[in-house]
């Protein structure tokens, strides 16, 4: 049952501009109990056209992507480049206290609608500001991508093997990481309103947040100035290359040889083969002992293929429940429907079922990456369909005539 009390930020409400670089801001914001309003273009927000589709129909009302960024949203449309459309935004502004946004640089001021201007209507307003590269530097007017953003960020550089050009994740993953960084940074200010009274611009550049994200690869200069290099499913210790993911039974598992202090972690599996009759020589190497500063890639590759060869004898869920009873630092390379099965995120009740009556089905979402005592993280609605909150808050809150409304719908200012 959920809980009765009030959720974390119930008493806020948060206008949601953003395309698919600000959308988990909100998300994040609504699933802590803010009144988020996705604020699209009269004929919906473009994140609405990215697949993959419910029921592979490519219409903006079945995104999946869509249903994932916006839950807990409601959703009015509004054309902000008309006159009548800034006045009403205005109104808006007037009954929120923050405002995300993921236009180019200057877009909104051109309007008559950057911070300096909400702010006389609103001097607590937050305005959460989402762009490629910031509001300053050389590149401020640049659009972007997925793959752009990764690729000048260093991550691309890492991934692939050895021997080839690099390679991208095939999902993309620079929206999340800027989208969550700007929840955070949007409570900063928050917090900061609180104590002084004031809101504020906050400047997001979602490539200074995928460098930070990735900032361990640029930690080279520690090591004597030696970049760390692709190595497919390999990974650099040193002057070493260790194996951190082999094939199984019916999938991977991620593990890697410790020697040396942690060589009891290695020496725990070996006593394991030595049970099954299949330690061959590598029951003789003496783990704790070994100098990880002697050894050679040589040396560790033939110690790899024996564990290889033992876990190609066994699926996943045995390999890792043999691990955790015998103290093993192994680990499934989890699919899609392992994660959806797992008994440890069902234990915690993450997965949280939101019913699509429009489509006759409920679907399941991630729920909650925290538990706290008291006011809870929850989804409370799906997410929005094209203006289908207009009639609730333009006449409801704002406290237009239903005639205004559909003299606004005619002039397609909603």
């Amino acid at each position: 049952m959920k809980s009765k009390q009030k959720s974390l930020l119930s008493s806020y409400r948060v206008l949601d501009l953003t395309d698919d670089y600000g959308l988990l801001c909100g998300k994040i914001l609504g699933d802590m109990g803010a009144d988020v309003v996705k604020v699209e273009p009269t004929g919906g927000c473009k994140a609405r056209n990215k697949g993959p589709f419910f029921g592979l129909e490519p219409t903006p009302e079945r995104s999946l992507y869509w249903f994932g960024y916006n839950t807990s949203k409601r959703g009015v449309t509004l054309d902000i480049e008309s006159a009548q459309g800034q006045a009403l935004f205005h109104s808006l502004v007037a009954k929120a206290d923050f405002v995300l946004e993921s236009f180019a640089p200057g877009y909104l001021e051109g309007l008559g609608l950057g911070f300096a201007q909400l702010q006389k209507i609103n001097p607590r307003i937050i305005l959460t500001s989402i762009t490629p590269f910031g509001q300053t530097g050389p590149y401020r007017d640049l659009k972007s991508s997925d793959l752009t953003i990764m690729s000048m960020s260093g991550l691309v550089w890492l991934c692939g093997d050895a021997d080839r050009a690099p390679v991208c994740h095939n999902l993309e993953q620079v929206d999340s990481q800027a989208g969550a960084e700007a929840a955070v940074a949007s409570l900063m200010a928050h917090y900061h309103r609180i104590r002084t009274g004031l809101g504020q611009q906050i400047d997001i550049s979602v490539r200074d947040c995928f460098v930070m994200l990735s900032g361990h690869i640029h930690h080279w200069w520690y090591y004597e100035n030696v970049i760390q290099k692709r190595q497919g499913p390999k990974t650099e210790r040193g002057h070493l290359c260790p194996q951190v993911v082999f094939p199984c039974a019916d999938g991977f598992i991620s593990w890697r040889i410790f020697v040396g202090p942690q060589g009891a972690k290695t020496q725990a599996l070996v006593d394991w083969m030595v049970e099954e009759g299949k330690a061959g020589n590598l029951a003789a190497v003496p783990w704790a002992e070994v100098d990880m500063n002697t050894v050679t890639n040589e040396q560790m590759e033939g110690w790899e293929k024996g564990f290889a060869g033992f876990f190609l004898q066994y699926p996943k869920s045995h390999l890792s429940e043999e691990a955790v009873r015998r103290g093993v630092m192994l680990f499934p390379v989890n699919n899609v429907a392992e994660i959806l099965s797992n008994d440890q995120l069902r234990a915690r009740n993450f997965w949280e079922t939101v019913e699509h009556r429009e489509l006759g089905a409920s679907l399941t979402y991630p729920g909650a990456p925290y538990k706290v005592e008291g006011p809870e993280w929850r989804i409370s609605r799906r997410a929005p369909l094209i203006g289908e909150h207009n009639e609730e808050i333009y006449c409801g809150d704002l406290g237009l005539s239903p005639s205004r409304l559909a003299q606004l719908y005619s002039q397609d200012v909603i």
